[in-house]
């Protein structure tokens, strides 16, 4: 009986030891899909450095009234997530020929979210023909955000006026 016991205790053994390692497997598999997952969040989200090349969705838009900068729209000028691009960016938009160009980030908007612009086109027949296009974007400026900027940059008292030569004046002479 001693040796039938032995056994079974060898066969449960095991048979715990193949569920401990299947459920180990397990929880290492979701957790490394999770974190490829968070990863492609992340970089998503992630503010581009100076210089940095990636890759939009672009669509266009023709009407609208004063921009999220206090501007009238006009060509050149596109929206774009400010928490990724914040206005007064300055981007080159590289890979539709007769859109390639500087644009400066002027505009926000709720439907502009994550890794999408929205290009200022003054023909509306023409933005709509453009539709939605992959572009490769290059940062070229990041423009100001007022959540990161702080009071302390600004200086505490007026500069000092300075005083040009008047034209005839004892300067001039």
């Amino acid at each position: 009986m001693t040796q039938v016991t032995a056994r079974w205790h060898h066969v449960v053994a095991t048979a715990i030891g193949a569920i401990v390692i299947a459920l180990l497997y397990q929880v290492t598999a979701v957790d490394s899909r999770y974190a490829a997952r968070q990863a492609v969040l992340r970089e998503a989200s992630a503010v581009p450095s100076p210089g940095a090349r990636l890759r939009f969705s672009a669509t266009a838009y023709c009407k609208g009234e004063v921009t999220a900068s206090g501007v009238w729209p006009r060509t050149g000028v596109a929206a774009a997530d400010p928490a990724l691009l914040p206005v007064g960016s300055v981007i080159q938009v590289i890979g539709q020929p007769q859109y390639t160009g500087i644009y400066t980030i002027m505009d926000t908007g709720p439907m502009v979210q994550g890794r999408h612009i929205d290009l200022y086109m003054w023909s509306c027949t023409e933005a709509l023909a453009f539709g939605r296009r992959a572009v490769d974007v290059t940062v070229l400026r990041l423009g100001w955000n007022p959540r990161t900027s702080t009071s302390g940059l600004l200086p505490s008292r007026p500069l000092p006026q300075t005083t040009l030569p008047t034209p005839g004046g004892p300067a001039a002479r």
